[in-house]
């Protein structure tokens, strides 16, 4: 599995992601300047953000990225995105144990992983994140905006602790 992640840094990494949203079909094959200003404005802001391979094809991404206030340096948040052909199937769960094993092993300081799920509607995001060591720790209601409205999300964490205990 030491292939599952590349840098999105190719062209070939910025072709999926209109994929997976309802975009006109000039955006599912963009331009090299419009590859270039998706690199400038969503890859290259993250200090973690890899592409999800599968069989040597890109079928999704993941980002982690650390809280940016002063006294929060110790948690980061993990995102990550999917092809739907490719749900069910363990990807994101290893792509997420991956990512976060890296993290901790490279940022110091870093003590907590996090992930927020939204309530009604990601069912299977929550299994990712507890097949990959994280605990269910609670709901936050009224939690974020998503597609216009208010939603409750489940938050999950993940300790350094608990990669070091299992």
């Amino acid at each position: 599995m030491k292939d599952t992640f590349v840098i999105s840094s190719s062209y070939s990494v910025i072709l999926f992601p209109a994929s997976f949203t309802k975009v006109p079909a000039s955006a599912r094959d963009p331009t090299p300047t419009q590859a270039v200003r998706y690199l400038h404005t969503h890859v290259l802001p993250h200090p973690y953000h890899r592409a999800i391979l599968h069989n040597n094809t890109v079928v999704g991404s993941i980002s982690i990225t650390p809280c940016s206030d002063e006294g929060n340096k110790c948690r980061a948040s993990v995102g990550y995105r999917l092809a739907h052909d490719y749900w069910g199937k363990g990807i994101a769960t290893v792509a997420v144990r991956m990512a976060v094993a890296e993290v901790f092993e490279r940022w110091e300081g870093l003590e907590r992983v996090e992930g927020v799920v939204d309530v009604e509607n990601n069912v299977r995001s929550m299994r990712v994140l507890e097949k990959a060591g994280f605990l269910r720790e609670g709901v936050l209601r009224r939690y974020l905006v998503l597609k216009g409205e208010v939603r409750d999300v489940v938050m999950f964490g993940l300790v350094r602790a608990d990669l070091l205990q299992g």
